[in-house]
């Protein structure tokens, strides 16, 4: 069985810090492409960072400069680290493992930015 577990969302003040992790079981972790994903009320889910299995990473340009994605293959746990967070970066974050065509997704964490 595949499990994707997010952690270590929260409130935090604009500006202010956090690092999402995320902890993979049931795949071969490091053969899968991880990306991490966010949803605000009403919209649309949308790709905020992805690292490839050869460790290729694009961000979304609403985040480059502020986020940073990386992963531990032996932990098999993918991790976003936030910087200068705003407002608008407030929503429910994802993480997913795999494709468009076959993802595999874990639950969410929220991240909440406000003063």
């Amino acid at each position: 069985q595949v499990q994707l577990v997010e952690s270590g969302g929260g409130l935090v003040q604009p500006g202010g810090s956090l690092r999402l992790s995320c902890v993979v079981s049931g795949i071969n972790f490091s053969a899968y492409t991880m990306g991490w994903y966010r949803q605000h009320p009403g919209k649309q889910r949308e790709r905020v960072a992805q690292i490839t299995f050869g460790r290729t990473i694009n961000y979304a340009d609403s985040v480059k400069g502020r986020f940073t994605i990386s992963r531990d293959n032996a932990k098999n746990t993918v991790y976003l680290q936030m910087n200068n967070l705003k407002a608008e970066d407030t929503a429910l974050y994802y993480c997913r493992a795999g494709s468009d065509f076959y993802p595999y997704w874990g639950r969410g964490t929220q991240v909440t930015v406000s003063s």
